[in-house]
């Protein structure tokens, strides 16, 4: 287990970079050795006020920070750390996978834009194994619906998968992972969200220059400000607490 860098609110953020976390990913699956691994950001910390998300935070054994706020937080306590999305991290996992032979599974996020982009991950990482998807209709509290979560570990389980990719945005995918890893232990759990919407070209990812300047939340904002701008209103005030200590 990677050693903890830094804590906010509550939540320990352990990894440090992307090869780090792909290669602790590509590691444990390798051995069986199930996980979550959570991409800690802004809207998170805001959500962390919910008692399950926190739950299921709390039972993340590899937690990366999302987005510069974060890394910032993380970094007035002392660490040093990159910003680590689930965006970033599916690419290299997947040609990780392909070389060391690692099935993966798939949930989300809609048909058109999963079957685009495994098309494309299967073109790019050449003996890539998709063992199974699906892009169900998961319950808002996948956690309370014990029949629904033990018929889709029964799944994975039984396609013999070592990674598995939630891409369906806070907290459901968060929960839903939480939810599963007791009933499919052998299996990495990896909360990706918009990642194979931008692997499939659903959702225009800002340029990496852009991103150098940390500033994809405004690229973002800018294309879907009805649905975007509240969120980042509640997250600015989150941060903004916790900036200054407050609870």
């Amino acid at each position: 287990m990677p050693q903890e860098l830094a804590r906010i609110e509550g939540i320990g953020v352990n990894l440090a970079t992307l090869d780090q976390a792909v290669d602790v990913a590509a590691a444990r699956a390798a051995r069986g050795q199930g996980f979550l691994l959570f991409t800690l950001n802004l809207d998170h910390l805001v959500k962390l006020d919910e008692p399950a998300f926190r739950a299921a935070y709390a039972r993340a054994e590899l937690v990366s920070a999302d987005g510069f706020p974060i890394v910032w937080l993380a970094r007035r306590q002392g660490a040093v750390l990159d910003r680590v999305c689930g965006s970033d991290m599916v690419e290299p996992l997947m040609a990780r996978a392909a070389r060391d032979g690692l099935p993966v599974y798939v949930v989300g996020p809609g048909p058109d834009a999963q079957a685009r982009a495994l098309e494309r991950l299967r073109a790019d990482h050449p003996g890539l194994s998709i063992a199974g998807a699906e892009t169900p209709m998961v319950p808002a509290a996948p956690q309370d619906d014990s029949a629904f979560v033990q018929a889709m570990a029964e799944r994975i389980a039984a396609s013999g998968a070592r990674l598995v990719l939630l891409c369906l945005g806070a907290p459901k995918q968060e929960l839903l992972a939480a939810a599963l890893a007791d009933r499919v232990p052998q299996a990495g759990f990896l909360c990706v969200g918009a990642a194979l919407d931008f692997i499939a070209g659903e959702v225009s990812r800002a340029p990496a220059w852009v991103q150098r300047l940390n500033g994809e939340w405004l690229w973002r904002l800018a294309g879907d400000p009805k649905r975007l701008g509240l969120r980042y209103w509640r997250s600015a005030v989150k941060f903004a607490d916790v900036a200054r200590g407050r609870p």
